[in-house]
């Protein structure tokens, strides 16, 4: 049998190594390599635990930074919920007090616009009223219009509208006892007007009696052959009118040698003399003045002057007496005043002399009040240092 112990199977430095051996030595081999395997496994666990130990404390250092931020975020955001509260709550408050600004404003602007509007409707109510009362005037006035026209269609009360229109102005502007109304003149005729002149000179007549039938027509008439008809009739009216007037009441030594026709409307006067020259002509060679009623007030105003002119020359031996009598007074204040002056005079020179003494009384007083009042040495012979002291002067 094979002994494999004995037999050698390599020779190392001299030594023959045999099975067994190699097998002893692979088993220490596997054993060092073992224990250095079980070795470094141990020193890599220990260094793995060493790392994990100091991953496990970086990671708790890290926690524990991460737990601090966690914290420290926490607060900041506690602090910014806090901020963002209070400032929520600025903002609200804010926005309230605006919102109350608002709406005051709102309230006080829609109770001015209430007001105004309750003023503009009550403008507008109190207009309404006076636009009703102007209707109403203006309905009462057609009615006087129409009432009028009544008037002015019937030839008794067109006269009578005349007459009381020239009667209202003479009226308004003389004294009663500078007119008369419906006066008899010696020829037996009635004017409708008799201005009594001052200085006894002739009286005025004035006609009120003006054919406004005539102007009436022509004014109505609906075509122009009837107008033309109505003009050549209301030309003969006053002609024949003009003619009356100049021969009725026109009387040498009595009446002025101007009468007045008195015309009752400013449009008739004034179309009258623009359209009717030919009527203002024979009215004037006739010395037959138409006149409107402004005109006819002027003239009665000329008149006014004329009379308070002729009360003044009445009473102008009067005024001369009083002004004689005022320049007697004036003379005899002249020399009253001229006394007083010398009055004056003899006591501003009184009062002069008096202050002249009065300043010698005061020189004398201060050089009293100079002396030297200590007294003087005992000697044997008289002294007149008082005398010559006080300056005194005995002629004086």
């Amino acid at each position: 049998m094979f002994d494999s112990s004995s037999h050698s199977l390599i020779t190392i430095a001299g030594f023959a190594v045999n099975l067994m051996d190699c097998m002893l030595l692979i088993l220490a081999a596997i054993l060092v390599i073992l224990v250095v395997t079980i070795i470094g496994g141990n020193r890599r666990r220990s260094i793995l635990a060493t790392q994990v130990a100091e991953r496990a404390r970086d990671a708790e250092i890290h926690m524990n930074e991460l737990l601090k931020t966690q914290a420290e975020m926490q607060g900041r955001m506690q602090t910014m919920a806090e901020i963002f509260g209070r400032r929520q709550a600025e903002l609200n408050q804010s926005i309230r007090e605006q919102l109350t600004g608002m709406s005051n404003n709102l309230g006080q602007t829609i109770n001015a616009q209430t007001k105004s509007t309750h003023e503009n409707l009550a403008r507008l109510q109190e207009r309404l009223a006076i636009i009703d009362t102007a209707q109403n005037n203006i309905q009462s006035l057609a009615g006087q219009v129409v009432q009028l026209q009544a008037i002015l269609s019937n030839k008794q009360t067109r006269g009578a509208f005349g007459q009381g229109r020239m009667e209202a102005i003479i009226s308004d502007a003389l004294p009663p006892n500078a007119y008369a109304f419906q006066a008899t003149l010696s020829n037996g005729t009635r004017p409708d007007c008799l201005v009594f002149m001052p200085n006894h000179a002739p009286s005025l007549v004035i006609d009120a009696k003006f054919p406004l039938e005539a102007w009436n027509n022509m004014r109505e008439a609906p075509t122009p052959q009837e107008k033309q008809a109505a003009e050549r009739q209301f030309q003969t009216d006053m002609d024949t009118h003009i003619k009356a007037i100049s021969g009725k009441y026109i009387i040498p030594g009595e009446t002025q040698d101007t009468a007045f026709m008195f015309v009752p409307s400013e449009s008739i006067f004034a179309t009258i003399h623009e359209d009717f020259e030919g009527i203002v002509q024979k009215a004037n060679r006739a010395r037959v003045i138409i006149v409107s009623p402004s005109l006819l007030m002027l003239s009665i105003q000329v008149v006014q002057a004329i009379m308070k002119d002729a009360r003044m020359r009445e009473q102008a031996h009067l005024i001369q007496t009083e002004v004689g009598r005022l320049m007697e007074e004036v003379v005899r204040l002249d020399d009253r005043v001229t006394k007083l002056q010398g009055h004056f005079k003899n006591a501003s020179k009184d009062v002069e002399d008096i202050l002249t003494t009065t300043g010698k009384i005061k020189n004398r007083g201060d050089r009293i009040e100079q002396l030297d009042l200590k007294e003087p040495e005992k000697t044997n012979r008289p002294s007149t240092e008082p005398a010559q002291q006080l300056g005194l002067d005995i002629q004086k």
